[in-house]
């Protein structure tokens, strides 16, 4: 049984620290532990002047209106996460990256509105 639970756990590690795989959904508890320690780049997809409003530290952001997969980080071990407000926008956007053939990206459908309920950091400007 312990042997079982180490073997899932293992599993587990790997789903969270690992590539992600196209479309995996990131839970609130994974984005800040990847921010921490440097193990996911968070995309805000929202327009300039809502990420200017409040944003994630450590989010880049690259607008739903002029998004091409392209200006994402580059294929590596490190997942892409994206995020919007709600999480509407970062589903288009992954769509995008997804047709692009980018198999590393996932999303935070929790998106700011879970973020701030959480009490997750956010920073203003640019």
């Amino acid at each position: 049984m312990r042997l079982a639970v180490l073997a899932f756990l293992g599993g587990l590690a790997s789903m969270i620290w690992g590539a992600a795989l196209a479309g995996e959904a990131f839970s609130f508890d994974q984005v800040r532990a990847g921010l921490n320690s440097n193990r996911i780049h968070l995309v805000d997809v929202r327009e300039a002047d809502e990420y200017a409003a409040g944003h994630v530290p450590g989010a880049t952001n690259l607008p739903l209106s002029s998004f091409k997969a392209e200006q994402l980080p580059p294929p590596s071990e490190v997942p892409v996460v994206l995020m919007c407000q709600s999480g509407r926008r970062a589903g288009e956007a992954l769509a995008i990256a997804e047709a692009a053939g980018r198999a590393d990206v996932g999303i935070y459908p929790g998106s700011m509105i879970e973020w701030t309920e959480k009490n997750g950091p956010v920073v203003t400007g640019p």
